[in-house]
């Protein structure tokens, strides 16, 4: 097993040659970022290459405009500067609380340069969840856009705070600096480089109770590969990001395109339309999203959709929570083959990519393997499943795991694969389907249901805009079935209705006892479903 993973990771260094992600044409520059890497992590080492190689190319877009990798490297330097001086330094924790935006990408770049271990803060937080988190993390300074002002209250006063956009208006609290003064203040001349990386520190997207830290403190060239493989990234063209940068598929992709000289275009908050813009005025070969922001563009009337010229567009990268068959489907038809499904996690990285091809074989599913990856199915006695159609705990072997929680915890491994949290079953063509959470399966009645079969049913009526089914308690069963509906614009489902059609489609004991509509659906960030909300839902109020 050891010679077969060797032999792998040979061919995904190999891989990362012909996708361009290294040069054979300029040994030394890959030996120098090889290098570098050892010491500024991730995120400073792209942008110092590509500052090198491409220096006047577009880095990055935003609603400011546009910064070259050269200005890029330099502005990040003049921020490190002031940050070294202010006494953030090597082995510092800072907190960063921002939009997709400039400011986030040059603090995250200043960070790497200083060995500063970076906590990216979900821009959805609470002011309890927060101050939680930063002090778990042990945050020592506070980098933040405008808009969020009024959670600092919840941080010791005299932590050092920075602000990373001004919000047009804003009154700046006395004494706080911007990033904008730190670059107009400080020398663009490099800094002696730190001892080792700082590394970085991921909030996981999880649904219920504190968001765990999931850190690393360096990022190895196979979890490049493991992206490359499967995904046609352009090199020296564009993406267009929208999913939350935050997290980490937003990282992932947007550190992959600074490694290839892309110019990344971010918005600070996603709208449908003007994303279609942004592609469309961009000339982007590729959109990273998660699946509801691909539902919304969808949505989009097919006049708005005809004005905006997106043949440009040779991929759509979906992660962060389920993509339905239906919506797998509808986008196909909409924006052609060009949908990619991503599915991994904070913890485990990439497991698995669907192609256009897979989608069109097998709606929905979350594909195979790339290289350097592999996935198993367990059952509960930890005995390895490998029939087809059969439902099982989800387990990944990658190149690229994470540490461990920072509260000390960690997820199971069996035979060095780690759960993903996830069930799911192999279908016909050896494509991966995900079933749902394995703590998301409810027992009615004795018998094992998965929601998440229920919503995707759901999903395919015309009248039906967005769906989620829970489990809620129950005195003879235990546990029934609960849904909520979101109706379509212009159409009025009826909840009998449904239920006869999840009766004529299920077994009977996958029909929900209740339906309930609503306005919208309680989601985080990257698109997944907030359960517990649901299942706490006072349906009498």
């Amino acid at each position: 097993m050891k010679v077969a993973h060797a032999v792998e990771a040979v061919k995904a260094i190999g891989l990362l040659r012909t996708r361009g992600v290294t040069d054979p044409r300029k040994p030394l520059e890959t030996l120098r970022t090889i290098k570098e890497s050892q010491v500024f992590g991730p995120q400073a080492t792209s942008v110092r290459h590509s500052a090198r190689v491409t220096p006047d190319a577009p880095a990055l877009v935003d609603e400011r405009g546009e910064l070259t990798y050269r200005q890029l490297d330099e502005q990040s330097t003049a921020i490190a500067r002031g940050l070294r001086a202010a006494g953030i330094t090597q082995g510092t924790v800072i907190g960063v609380l921002c939009r997709d935006h400039r400011g986030l990408i040059l603090t995250m770049v200043a960070a790497g340069k200083l060995g500063v271990r970076v906590a990216l803060m979900n821009t959805g937080f609470a002011k309890p969840q927060f101050a939680a988190v930063c002090e778990r993390e042990h945050v020592e300074a506070m980098l933040h856009d405008s808009e969020f002002l009024g959670l600092l209250d919840a941080l010791p006063p005299e932590l050092p705070r920075y602000l990373t956009w001004v919000d047009e208006g804003t009154e700046i609290p006395e004494g706080e600096q911007s990033l904008d003064d730190l670059i107009a203040a400080n020398s663009t001349e490099p800094l002696p480089n730190p001892s080792k990386p700082g590394g970085f520190i991921i909030l996981t997207s999880g649904t219920t109770g504190l968001p765990k830290g999931a850190p690393r403190s360096k990022t190895s060239p196979l979890a490049t590969a493991q992206l490359v493989d499967l995904l046609p990234f352009p090199k020296g063209g564009t993406q267009v990001i929208v999913s939350p940068i935050f997290h980490s598929t937003g990282l992932a992709t947007w550190l992959v395109g600074a490694t290839l000289g892309n110019k990344v275009v971010l918005r600070r908050r996603f709208d449908a339309e003007a994303t279609l813009k942004m592609i469309a005025d961009n000339k982007a070969e590729m959109l990273v999203a998660v699946p509801t922001m691909l539902h919304r563009m969808t949505e989009l009337p097919a006049e708005v959709r005809a004005a905006y010229d997106l043949s440009s567009l040779k991929s759509i990268v979906l992660a962060g929570s389920a993509l339905s068959p239906e919506l797998s489907t509808k986008a196909a038809e909409v924006f052609g083959p060009v949908v990619y499904n991503l599915y991994g996690s904070t913890e485990c990285a990439v497991a698995t990519v669907a192609s256009p091809q897979d989608l069109a074989l097998a709606p929905g599913t979350v594909g195979r393997a790339p290289i350097t990856c592999e996935v198993r199915l367990y059952d509960d006695d930890g005995k390895r499943v490998t029939d087809v159609g059969v439902t099982a705990r989800i387990f990944i072997r990658s190149g690229a795991p994470f540490e461990g929680y920072t509260d000390g915890r960690h997820k199971q491994i069996i035979d060095g694969y780690m759960s993903s949290g996830d069930v799911g079953h192999f279908e016909e063509h050896g494509l991966l389907m995900v079933d749902g959470r394995d703590d998301d399966m409810i027992v009615s009645g004795g018998e094992n249901v998965f929601p998440q079969e229920v919503e995707n049913l759901l999903l395919e009526r015309p009248d039906v805009f967005d769906a989620a089914v829970v489990g809620v308690d129950d005195a003879e069963f235990g546990k029934r079935l609960r849904a909520f509906v979101v109706a379509e614009p212009g159409h009025s489902p009826d909840a009998d209705e449904i239920k006869a059609h999840v009766k004529e489609n299920l077994a009977r004991y996958k029909v929900p006892r209740e339906v309930v509509f609503l306005d919208d659906l309680p989601r985080n960030t990257t698109g997944k479903l907030l359960r517990r909300v649901l299942v706490e839902y006072d349906v009498k109020a």
